[in-house]
């Protein structure tokens, strides 16, 4: 069976950041902050070796309001925004993951709203989920038919 992995990008991002901060928050020459590129790249290089996946994608959250701001608007109120120093590795990051040619999910619905990028696993494991069960319906049918 073929194996499917799909990363949450913005979560990724964040532990890498926020794990590699302070004294030894890594920067390029010119002070770039490049320890989120940095965290990331390490934690898919160890799922690329212990998974072996045959199909991998990246979702990202776009930068805007999303559907859950519409229904609640009161969603993330308290949170701070992300701070300069990661906003700036998202391209990058985003780059490097093209350049592996690896798949980025950044999805907007009609009407323009915008989901997250757990929304966008979800809904991508819902429709898997969903061909699976269509399949396995159809081979009972063949088995009745050929049994």
């Amino acid at each position: 069976m073929k194996k499917l992995v799909l990363i949450d990008g913005n979560s990724i991002m964040n532990r890498a950041f926020y794990g590699i901060m302070g004294s030894k928050a890594l920067t390029t020459k010119d002070g770039k902050y490049t320890n989120a590129i940095y965290g990331f790249l390490a934690i898919l290089f160890k799922l690329l070796e212990d998974e072996k996946p045959d199909y991998i994608g990246v979702s990202f959250d776009l930068k805007a309001p999303t559907a859950r701001h519409k229904m609640y608007e009161g969603y993330k109120a308290n949170r701070k925004g992300m701070p300069t120093e990661l906003a700036e590795q998202m391209p990058i990051i985003k780059d490097v993951l093209r350049a592996m040619n690896i798949d980025i999910i950044e999805k907007q619905l009609k009407n323009n709203i915008l989901t997250e990028s757990t929304d966008q696993i979800s809904s991508i494991n819902n429709k898997i989920q969903s061909k699976k069960n269509e399949i396995q319906q159809l081979e009972r049918k063949l088995m009745r038919i050929g049994g």
